[in-house]
């Protein structure tokens, strides 16, 4: 484990009381008001692939979605391929986006998958799979398997797998059933502030989350039921990685700062995996905030940018 004993820098708390209020942070009224408003805003999303995070994105970049097909639960969801312009990458990151499950893909992630493309030289698949409280991990985990099965077989350079937030804990969970099946296994993990025990059942995280600006208990624990499907089931592999059997995964590298509610489960995964002689390289970073890592315009973003580089070059 690697912790970095600085001070946050004034750039970082700008953005702390920044971020949370432009993604208007605040706690759940109830679950049933809250499973209403996701509702009613999921009816009027539109899912295109958000591009004006980056500059001269078109010039610069080509997408291509594809259909992935549906599980026997749920629709088939759409893929995109990120590439830049002019190069022929004979590598792939496949990249699950965070959100809580309820958020689909954002201009933060378009930007992060378009440094990925461009730092690596590497193409970038981001899937955009179903929400919740309409879906749950039973309508998209499957399809998502399948989708890295298929590009560990056809990509010569290899597939690591990363994620940020609930996209950190997709991507470990999906490496996990990966491994149970044999065969072709992702090269490397990444997981920026993963989203890896839904059952919150870590004793600090209350402590914790009261030093949050932006995750609230109420929400995760009501979103993580609905992403789970039911009470019984948030504590299964697919849904909580952090809870399954983690001997064997490839070499991963995990990011967490310690003003994130989701950082005691990050904790968990790091007990968890030395028991298991998982290779898990931890960076902690004190007083930072939720997902620093692709945040824009930090130093922490890019000192984290760095060590990102070095594990996946």
């Amino acid at each position: 484990m690697w912790k970095i004993a600085r001070m946050p820098s004034s750039r970082h708390e700008l953005l702390a009381r920044v971020v949370p209020k432009l993604r208007k942070s605040r706690e759940l009224d109830s679950p049933e008001a809250e499973r209403a408003r996701l509702e009613r805003w999921h009816a009027t999303l539109d899912r295109g692939f958000p591009t004006r995070a980056v500059p001269l994105f078109d010039r610069r970049y080509a997408v291509v979605r594809e259909e992935l097909p549906g599980s026997e639960a749920g629709p088939g969801f759409p893929a995109y391929t990120l590439t830049r312009r002019g190069t022929t990458p004979n590598r792939t990151v496949v990249y699950c986006h965070g959100g809580g499950f309820v958020g689909p893909i954002d201009p933060y992630h378009v930007r992060y998958a378009a440094r990925l493309a461009s730092g690596l030289g590497v193409r970038v698949v981001l899937p955009d799979y179903p929400l919740t409280p309409e879906h749950t991990w039973h309508d998209s985990h499957e399809p998502l398997v399948g989708l890295v099965q298929r590009l560990l077989a056809d990509t010569p350079g290899g597939v690591a797998l990363a994620g940020d937030s609930a996209g950190g804990g997709l991507a470990l969970s999906i490496a996990l059933t990966l491994r149970d099946r044999g065969g072709p296994q992702p090269s490397h993990l990444l997981l920026v502030s993963p989203w890896v025990d839904l059952t919150t059942s870590t004793p600090e995280t209350l402590e914790v989350t009261e030093d949050d600006p932006w995750l609230f208990i109420g929400k995760m624990r009501a979103y993580a039921e609905w992403w789970a499907g039911s009470a019984a089931e948030i504590g299964r592999p697919e849904v909580s990685p952090a809870l399954g059997d983690l001997a064997g995964l490839p070499p991963a590298l995990m990011f967490f700062g310690t003003r994130d509610s989701l950082w005691p489960g990050g904790r968990l995964l790091v007990r968890r995996a030395a028991e298991a002689g998982w290779q898990l390289r931890y960076v902690e970073e004190p007083g930072l905030l939720h997902v620093y890592p692709i945040l824009p315009f930090i130093p922490e973003a890019r000192r984290a940018w760095r060590t990102t580089k070095e594990f996946l070059a």
